[in-house]
């Protein structure tokens, strides 16, 4: 609560009804009274002491200011929110450098540590929980202190660059170890040669007891991935030809490792028979599946907002950069193809 001046157009307050009206706000804002209390102290109606407080708030000697930790933006979270019909949407300030560009680095760990935040929140006892990989969510799974009892499921395979000791694998066994729940890891590669060695794979009973548990999910957590080098480990992964063909095919974007357009539309091709992975039919019927993605160049953002398109995503954790470029998106309606599901509020990749 701070003092202030008045309007321009006001009548002049004597200081007497000045300082009155602050006593009557510090009452109502800071020590938590009542109207009906304070209206009782200073022998007036409740209806005066509402109209004291309109009043101190119009001439300044109140002023409100809502401020979130942990370095959340409250109003772009919103905006995101709205624009693209999610359940939620959770932003995080990243300042930028001197140069004028945030540190991708800071930024991973900024989104990985408020996603560990928001798992702890929104998962409940029970659930079976579905995780991806990428960058952040290898930071949010090492950030993670609290999560209640629940089964914790691997939802793609692993790229042999990253299925070290910070891999998908070390992070689904860390938070089944950390709720006290079953851990049920993949240990087979992301991307096969061909159909047939991925269809052997799926049959392995270590593999086909994680596959089991994807029409169980109840969260999943996951990455999104742009297409090209730069924005995706699935576009890395796959030889030039391959790139080419996809390419061709429309995709701007993948979710582990299933290919959407532009406008969200999936798109189907010999990829979906070669990968170990959840499929996009699958997490569409997940009740809560939250992507944590951040934005650092316009490609990236277009395939975070295609990926918001789709239908697929509920709840979205970004950072203040991207969520501007992403509204700028959504306001020119920017999109290279069709048409799809935008929003889940009623109902593998090299993510930042």
């Amino acid at each position: 609560m701070q003092t202030g001046t008045q309007g321009p157009e006001a009548a002049p307050l004597g200081p007497a009804e000045m300082l009155r009206l602050a006593a009557v706000a510090r009452r109502f804002y800071l020590d938590g009274r009542s109207k009906v209390e304070i209206a009782e102290e200073f022998g007036i109606s409740r209806f005066k002491i509402a109209r004291d407080l309109d009043t101190a708030r119009e001439r300044g000697i109140v002023h409100i200011d809502i401020r979130l930790p942990a370095r959340l933006d409250g109003q772009l979270s919103e905006e995101l929110r709205t624009a693209y019909g999610l359940r939620r949407a959770v932003v995080v300030d990243t300042p930028a450098g001197a140069d004028g560009v945030s540190d991708p680095e800071e930024t991973r760990r900024a989104l990985g540590s408020a996603a560990a935040r928001l798992l702890a929140e929104i998962v409940r006892s029970g659930e079976v929980l579905g995780l991806a990989w990428s960058r952040a969510l290898q930071v949010m799974g090492s950030d993670l202190v609290d999560l209640p009892e629940c089964t914790v499921v691997q939802l793609n395979g692993v790229l042999s660059e990253h299925a070290g000791a910070g891999g998908s694998v070390e992070t689904v066994r860390r938070a089944a170890a950390l709720s006290g729940g079953p851990a049920y890891p993949i240990y087979a590669p992301l991307i096969l040669p061909d159909a047939a060695t991925a269809a052997t794979l799926r049959s392995d009973p270590g593999i086909a007891s994680a596959f089991a548990h994807y029409d169980r999910l109840t969260t999943a957590v996951v990455a999104i991935g742009g297409w090209d080098e730069r924005n995706s480990t699935v576009y890395q992964a796959l030889d030039p030809e391959a790139r080419e063909r996809y390419t061709g095919l429309g995709v701007r974007a993948e979710m582990s490792a299933q290919l959407f357009d532009g406008a969200g539309n999936q798109i189907h091709s010999d990829l979906a028979e070669r990968i170990i992975s959840v499929r996009a039919e699958q997490l569409r019927r997940v009740p809560e599946v939250v992507a944590v993605a951040g934005a650092g160049d316009r490609a990236k953002a277009r395939a975070v907002s295609a990926a918001l398109r789709s239908g697929l995503v509920s709840t979205l954790v970004t950072d203040s950069e991207a969520a501007r470029v992403l509204l700028a998106e959504e306001d020119t309606g920017d999109a290279d193809t069709g048409d799809a599901d935008t929003g889940r509020a009623e109902a593998g990749s090299e993510d930042s």
